[in-house]
């Protein structure tokens, strides 16, 4: 196999998460050196539908996820593996990206190729620790807000781009300090440890994301930032949630103005939910 079409398709399908995992480095590996190649941009991608995924987690609505403080190792069990799975659910919406819109110049399925592997191995080290905790990646119940917005998006690169990579994604930038600091307070360094890696490297993944957003806009003849807004009503209506952490946010590339209007727009919840807010990308 040499169309990295099909092999982002056969990544995202794989069901166990050691396989995607082994699946995902491979691609990675063969397209570094040459193996693989964007196919023909006039072949149609697979219907979107659910990704491959196992049998748990059982996936509920964000309002039946149970709310656990931090204070007991199965709370912190909980965390580590509502994380855990936001990173498996980004594996795939990574090699989707790379699967699904043809067409697109080599730098942006390299750059969503690599992000597909730097999730598959935060995943590990997410695992780790839970294993360290005395659970396993289903062992708790998770919803699935990630993967429906990229149904949702599925028609579009540019609808994709700005609002999986620069809002449910970019939200780890905003939430993630806030749960370090909590876990600090409860003494939990081992998982503070691997949540610094993650945050340092998501911060690539959404500037990715704004990268490709705003080729996608100049291609289109769109202004990037009315199209942005104007993207977030029409698929957020009014759900938006702040604050955000403008220096990680700017290092991804948003600009001042966009942050000043996005911080105008949104509502900050004071006492969050912690399935809702401190894990939205989940």
């Amino acid at each position: 196999m040499n169309d990295l079409h099909q092999a982002a398709k056969r990544c995202l399908d794989a069901s166990d998460p050691a396989e995607k995992l082994r699946l995902t480095h491979e691609t990675w590996q063969a397209l570094q050196i040459g193996d693989l190649r964007p196919g023909d941009p006039a072949s149609a991608a697979a219907p979107i539908g659910a990704p491959g995924r196992p049998a748990k987690p059982q996936l509920v609505s964000a309002r039946q996820v149970p709310q656990r403080g931090l204070g007991s190792a199965e709370g912190r069990a909980a965390l580590v593996h509502a994380v855990a799975h936001i990173e498996f659910n980004a594996i795939n919406l990574a090699w989707d990206a790379v699967h699904r819109f043809r067409g697109m110049p080599d730098a942006y399925y390299r750059d969503w190729a690599s992000c597909a592997h730097d999730e598959a191995r935060h995943f590990a080290l997410l695992s780790t620790r839970l294993a360290e905790l005395g659970h396993a990646y289903g062992d708790f119940d998770a919803h699935n807000g990630l993967w429906e917005m990229a149904e949702k998006t599925a028609h579009s690169d540019t609808a994709r781009m700005a609002l999986v990579p620069r809002v449910l994604e970019a939200r780890g930038l905003d939430v993630t300090p806030g749960m370090i600091e909590r876990l600090r307070h409860a003494g939990d360094e081992r998982t503070i440890a691997v949540l610094e890696v993650i945050l340092r490297e998501e911060v690539a993944h959404v500037a990715a994301g704004t990268r490709w957003y705003r080729w996608c806009c100049e291609r289109d003849g769109i202004d990037p930032f009315d199209t942005f807004f104007d993207l977030l009503r029409d698929y957020l209506g009014v759900s938006l949630r702040g604050p955000f952490n403008r220096p990680a946010r700017l290092e991804a590339g948003f600009v001042e103005a966009e942050l000043d209007r996005l911080t105008t727009l949104a509502t900050t919840d004071r006492n969050p939910r912690f399935a809702d807010t401190e894990c939205s990308r989940c």
